[in-house]
């Protein structure tokens, strides 16, 4: 008796010591699984589609076609009046008016996005820049370009890498004669800087 019931007791405490079944350890719970989220464009990559696939108004009021710029290299800048960078706008009419018959044309969307500094109407931002810097580049109505209500036109131009929403005022666009954008350009970049010019220069050769 004494023998079966020390037994029984050393069972006992085998059993208590085996360790507790644990997660297999390549098979974490399901709440700590994420997905990444999908790219805005893969690294080194231009967007796909072209800018000529999009219509908007014009600051006039009418609808016009990204399309009728077809054939031409452009620079696509959202605008604003009350910037540090609106004297942008004086280097931007001097590119237009410099490589205009070479088939260049910069493109103004103005924007209230940041800091409020669009505030006016299309015609009160039409007379302002016209009077002050005398711009004749187009110009089309004010657009939102960030954000979730950012125009579908921006949506595919800040696939542009490095991809990411506009910043400020005054970002540029560089885009090809087939529409496609070539490259991106911060505010602080001047529609004078070597790094622009050479660009523009470079796409209309090609």
């Amino acid at each position: 008796m004494l023998t079966e019931s020390l037994v029984a007791v050393l069972l006992l405490v085998t059993a208590a010591c085996k360790p507790a079944p644990t997660a297999a350890k390549d098979n974490p719970p399901a709440a700590t699984v994420q997905e990444a989220p999908a790219p805005l464009a893969e690294s080194g990559k231009r967007p796909a589609g072209s800018v000529h696939d999009f219509s908007l108004e014009t600051i006039d009021g009418a609808p016009r076609s990204l399309g009728e710029f077809r054939g031409k290299v452009l620079l696509l800048v959202n605008t604003a009046s009350e910037c540090g960078y609106t004297p942008q706008y004086q280097g931007l009419e001097k590119l237009h008016a410099t490589y205009e018959a070479r088939g260049f044309s910069v493109v103004g969307f103005p924007s209230n996005d940041f800091g409020g500094q669009e505030p006016g109407s299309n015609k009160e931002i039409k007379a302002f820049c016209t009077a002050k810097f005398g711009v004749t580049f187009p110009m089309f109505a004010k657009i939102s370009v960030k954000g979730p209500a950012k125009h579908p036109l921006y949506a595919m131009l800040i696939q542009t890498p490095p991809a990411g929403e506009v910043k400020w005022n005054f970002n540029k666009f560089l885009v090809g004669r087939d529409g496609k954008v070539i490259a991106r350009f911060e505010s602080d970049v001047t529609p004078e800087s070597s790094e622009l010019v050479a660009a523009i220069d470079k796409a209309l050769r090609a």
